[in-house]
């Protein structure tokens, strides 16, 4: 298999187990959870790793995966940024009171995130909140549903938006604002590289798509939970009706571009 095929192969994989989901339950459904999670991790480190380089994947694991796992740990014992809250023993083995998978599933998503930002705009500004936003808008879709199967759970849940109780407002707000700071430090950590895409990026934009696209429908059909699939809606739609526009837009414009003209050799 050739190394631009192996994203598209693993999102395939990822695309299946999440299909799976909402038809198992209980410890089938938790151990379906961590697969999932971990197929995200190799699939978005894989593609930064496979048309970025090394210097782009470490930065990525160290920034995301071992900031993830610090904020958390932080979260768990005192209750900042995010509010105070406890995790279950369902989502496999816990260091310092966080499940290992957690701070994968953040890196899973905040690669396809920023790479979405960089492809809709211009300034390192714009670059940064969207990206942000892209990232913890996410968490609209990932808490209610987790905290529904019972995965972690608040301690203090108010204030609460409209139709999400048991997750506080200071949890998005949380995220929101360290999301802003992982985006930030990632150009100068990763280089210049991470500010262009090209062809080769394709799988993560699939990837921001497919996430948004499933969980509206996954949370208002097969998992009962229509508000998070409203809030969820709109709080990813920031970043991926957008690229979804840009990404049509490129596609009617190289399907409508006249095909090259044949070259005529000049006669001997």
């Amino acid at each position: 298999m050739s190394r631009a095929r192996v994203p598209w192969a693993l999102l395939a994989v990822l695309v299946l187990a999440q299909i799976c989901y909402p038809l198992t339950g209980g410890t089938t459904r938790a151990g379906l959870t961590v697969a999932t999670v971990v197929l995200g991790w190799l699939l978005s480190v894989g593609h930064a790793l496979l048309t970025r380089g090394t210097r782009v994947a470490a930065a990525l694991v160290a920034l995301v995966t071992g900031g993830g796992f610090a904020v958390e740990a932080l979260g768990v014992a005192t209750g900042f940024p995010f509010g105070s809250y406890d995790y279950s023993g369902e989502l496999g083995p816990k260091l310092a009171g966080v499940p290992l998978i957690i701070p994968l599933a953040w890196t899973w998503m905040a690669w396809p995130a920023w790479l979405t930002a960089v492809r809709l705009t211009r300034s390192r500004a714009a670059r940064v909140a969207l990206a942000a936003v892209g990232l913890a808008a996410w968490d609209l879709f990932l808490d209610p549903q987790m905290v529904a199967e019972g995965y972690w759970t608040w301690l203090d849940a108010t204030p609460a938006l409209p139709g999400l109780p048991g997750i506080p407002v200071s949890n998005y707000l949380g995220w929101l604002g360290f999301a802003v700071l992982l985006a930030a430090a990632l150009p100068p950590l990763a280089g210049p590289s991470v500010e262009r895409v090209d062809g080769r990026d394709g799988p993560m934009f699939t990837l921001y798509l497919w996430t948004y696209a499933s969980s509206v429908l996954a949370h208002a059909v097969f998992l009962r939970l229509p508000a998070s699939a409203l809030w969820g809606a709109a709080g990813m739609a920031v970043a991926a009706v957008p690229l979804a526009v840009v990404l049509w837009r490129a596609r009617r414009d190289r399907a409508a571009a006249p095909d090259p003209a044949p070259r005529v050799d000049a006669p001997a």
